[in-house]
């Protein structure tokens, strides 16, 4: 993906164009608001353009240099060496720039609703699924992000068979879209006498958490159904019908939500899990579109797809989809290993598109 000089002085000068009307005292606050957007995702291609600008014009003065038979042989020589030194480093401003410029998803810089449930393995099953979502928290913790719990089906003997948690903060989506899919766990579980390894599974499915504006939701197109709130082994928590069940009648997607004592917090909660699930399934049908595309990359997004074993007995987790494996599995369900996957599974998508660029 090989720009010409007029396009990143294009760039460039945009980016110029935006600083200057937004230092106008007499601008619009919403205007403001709207060119500070529009500056802030610009700053990264732009400053990029200006290095890449700079870099071709050190090139075209150096070969001018070495190239002039009268000048002095020792400058000459010099500019030859600071040449080829600029040569080598002119690729990686290139592709810097390249990835600046990569068509975005649009749902990249949303919060994100995360959605773990526990798969074949029964109470194993249920245990993992509580360690994925530890692992999640303390990683957001660490990225300073926000954890709220949406919706939690404690299991009996520890874990979850079902949680769902909302992760706000800058850049949720982008870093944690590559999740999704079935994680597979290899450990002997603790109410195993004979101390046989058994494999559980786990689903995660992280969704872009959704605006009024992203889903138009009609009312009529709702049925809402209260009732009285349980807790594991169906014991009553609530004596109040606060639990909310809302069915989306065109698709039949159904969520429930009791966490909440309110009435009117659980149908919040609910709403807000429904969009983001009405909005991933219009994504979807926006990336089935463009198959041949989405085979291309690692987040597929196919939640029926394993994609990652942690393997206790040898202390490893596993990507499939790119076939990294790290002998830190303590550290990745800590949290603060987890950084290193998630960089590696955008690095490769960066580069499974970058590639169609070049291909196109």
């Amino acid at each position: 993906m090989l720009l010409a000089d007029h396009r990143l002085a294009q760039i460039v000068q945009r980016h110029e164009a935006l600083a200057s009307e937004m230092s106008n005292p007499a601008l619009d606050p919403s205007r403001f608001v709207s060119l500070s957007k529009d500056y802030a995702e610009l700053t990264p291609a732009a400053e990029a353009a200006r290095q890449l600008l700079t870099a071709r014009a050190e090139v075209a003065e150096l070969e001018a240099l070495a190239a002039d038979a009268g000048a002095d042989a020792d400058m000459r020589a010099l500019a030859t060496d600071e040449l080829v030194e600029l040569k080598a480093r002119l690729p990686e401003v290139e592709r810097a720039l390249a990835l600046q410029l990569l068509p975005r998803d649009s749902a990249d810089a949303k919060p994100a609703i995360l959605e773990i449930r526990a798969g074949t393995g029964g109470d194993e099953a249920a245990l993992f699924a509580g360690d994925l979502a530890r692992m999640y928290q303390r990683y957001a913790e660490l990225r300073g992000w926000r954890v709220e719990t949406l919706n939690a089906s404690a299991a009996e003997l520890g874990g979850f068979k079902e949680i769902v948690m909302g992760v706000n903060g800058e850049g949720v989506f982008a870093r944690l879209k590559f999740e999704s899919g079935v994680h597979r766990v290899q450990r002997v579980p603790a109410t195993e006498a004979q101390g046989r390894i058994h494999t559980s599974a786990a689903t995660v499915a992280v969704l872009p958490e959704a605006e009024d504006v992203d889903v138009q939701i009609d009312d009529k197109d709702l049925r809402i159904d209260v009732f009285r709130a349980s807790g594991p082994g169906g014991q009553s928590v609530n004596t109040t019908d606060s639990a909310v069940r809302i069915t989306h009648l065109p698709t039949g997607l159904v969520v429930i939500q009791q966490d909440e004592k309110s009435q009117h917090k659980n149908k919040a909660k609910a709403m807000k899990v429904l969009r983001a699930r009405l909005y991933e399934l219009e994504r979807e049908k926006l990336a089935s579109a463009r198959s041949a595309d989405r085979k291309a990359m690692v987040g597929s997004g196919d939640r029926s797809e394993r994609i990652r074993t942690y393997n206790f007995p040898q202390g490893r987790v596993t990507d499939h989809r790119i076939g990294l494996t790290l002998h830190r599995l303590p550290e990745i369900l800590e949290g603060s290993g987890l950084d290193e996957l998630v960089s590696a599974l955008i690095s490769e998508d960066e580069a499974a598109r970058l590639a169609q660029l070049d291909a196109g």
